[in-house]
């Protein structure tokens, strides 16, 4: 199956995080093919006095199942520093978010699929975009059709980053 996942965080090394992220993913059994978006910055979500988010959407093929690919995520995250103790939306080292598997639909205590803000956030909705530019939201509309109707100052916010560009 086809998994597609957000990455994101807002600490000083969150470039560095999201790349050591995908390092692991890439190498993780029952992960084959990997191929990830630019990273982009993208101004905070929710909670608006926190510095900025590095974002990317990776793609992944597995024949993991979607929880045990929730718990690869989540080992992911603790591995590399992430502390769920903090306010919901706030300033966090790194976040992965499964958001679809295939064109399944899921819903368990865990898990919900299609991730169930996909549609409303630009700063995920742009990355994936690049990777996929046909992207179906299973149970919702197109992607570019969600993206469409998202504020454009929001969509205007996720800009790619530079190689060479300093993060805050």
């Amino acid at each position: 199956m086809n998994a597609w996942i957000g990455l994101g965080g807002n600490a000083e090394d969150s470039r560095e995080l999201l790349s050591e992220a995908l390092r692991r993913l890439g190498s993780t059994a029952g992960i084959g093919r990997l191929r990830a978006s630019r990273f982009f910055r993208t101004a905070p979500w929710g909670v608006l006095d926190q510095p900025d988010f590095v974002n990317a959407v990776a793609e992944v093929e597995t024949d993991l199942p979607a929880e045990v690919l929730l718990d690869v995520l989540l080992d992911v995250e603790r591995e590399l520093g992430r502390r769920r103790d903090g306010t919901r939306w706030g300033p966090r080292a790194i976040d992965l978010d499964l958001l679809a598997c295939d064109e399944r639909v899921v819903q368990t205590d865990r898990l919900t699929l299609p991730h169930p803000r996909m549609h409303e956030r630009a700063f995920v909705l742009v990355p994936l975009l690049e990777l996929e530019p046909s992207f179906v939201i299973p149970g919702r509309d197109s992607a570019a059709r969600c993206l469409e109707r998202l504020d454009s100052g929001e969509v205007d916010s996720v800009t790619p980053l530079a190689n060479d560009e300093e993060e805050n």
